[in-house]
């Protein structure tokens, strides 16, 4: 089965392999400091699901050169998009967010900065900011929508409704903001309809889309909800069957960024077959190719 694929978007885009070096610029987050709420998202590791950036405190420039550093031997002379991954990302004083972008597309490897955040944390001033960022380098700015179901949304602690994120994507796109929405598979509950409705949703208006395994990390409040019983997390053969129906359905102008996630191994509850990401995606890939 064939698919835009971030790989060959990323080439034809920038004329060679690049490579994301993910950021921690020290943020929080509206569903964590009491704004919105304090727990966070269920599912939210401590880390604000940026459990493989670098240190926050490291300067962006350090950051991106330590990044460098890690994957010098799978790439020479090289691009990079500057991921701000940890928490979110536009969450601070537009000052602030000028100064850390700024920096990052300053630096002469850096290609583009893909900035993760919530569709509610886009005031009008954020995004006076990013469309004067985007005019020196292209932006990607990652929505985490998670599920267009709405019950499953106020379970997962999300914070917004849909007509939200609808906001976002429509202001995002009229400043020419390169729209990746998130969604997660497994949520508790959720049958695979639910999952695909969820796809279907973000593609009427997103411009990528990221598939993520529900990944259960200790120390979360969805951690203890598995210890208590409350729900299953996928197989790997169910989950390799959901994603061959996600990309049935996903638009080749849609761009598939991931099919699947990473959950830090220390901090990984379960699915513990999900650790094996080589095979993980080996099974993925393969069942792809078959259809």
């Amino acid at each position: 089965m064939e698919y835009t694929t971030l790989n060959s978007y990323l080439k034809d885009r920038f004329g060679q392999k690049v490579y994301k070096i993910a950021i921690n610029a020290g943020f929080t987050c509206p569903n964590r400091d009491g704004t919105i709420g304090t727990g966070g998202c269920i599912f939210c590791s401590k880390g604000g699901s940026g459990d493989f950036a670098e240190s926050p405190t490291l300067s962006i420039t350090e950051q991106i050169e330590k990044g460098k550093s890690r994957i010098s031997g799978k790439i020479k002379n090289g691009k990079y998009i500057a991921y701000f991954q940890a928490f979110t990302n536009t969450y601070a004083p537009v000052e602030r967010l000028r100064t850390i972008y700024t920096e990052a597309v300053n630096h002469p490897d850096i290609v583009a900065l893909s900035i993760a955040t919530r569709p509610d944390c886009l005031g009008d001033d954020v995004l006076m900011l990013l469309d004067d960022i985007n005019k020196i380098k292209p932006i990607f700015v990652e929505l985490g929508l998670q599920t267009s179901n709405e019950s499953s949304a106020r379970y997962i602690r999300r914070g917004y409704a849909n007509d939200v994120y609808d906001t976002a994507v429509s202001k995002l796109h009229s400043i020419g903001i390169n729209v990746v929405t998130h969604i997660i598979l497994g949520l508790p509950g959720e049958s695979k309809q639910d999952m695909l409705k969820s796809v279907e949703y973000a593609c009427k208006a997103t411009d990528g889309i990221k598939l993520q395994l529900l990944h259960v990390i200790d120390g979360t409040d969805l951690a203890e909800e598995y210890k208590q019983g409350k729900f299953n997390v996928l197989s790997l053969e169910e989950y390799t069957q959901i994603i061959v129906d996600c990309v049935r359905i996903i638009p080749k102008n849609v761009v598939i960024h991931r099919l699947t996630g990473d959950g830090a191994k220390k901090n990984l509850i379960a699915p513990l077959w999900s650790a094996d990401k080589k095979t993980v995606l080996n099974t993925i890939n393969k069942a792809l190719k078959d259809e």
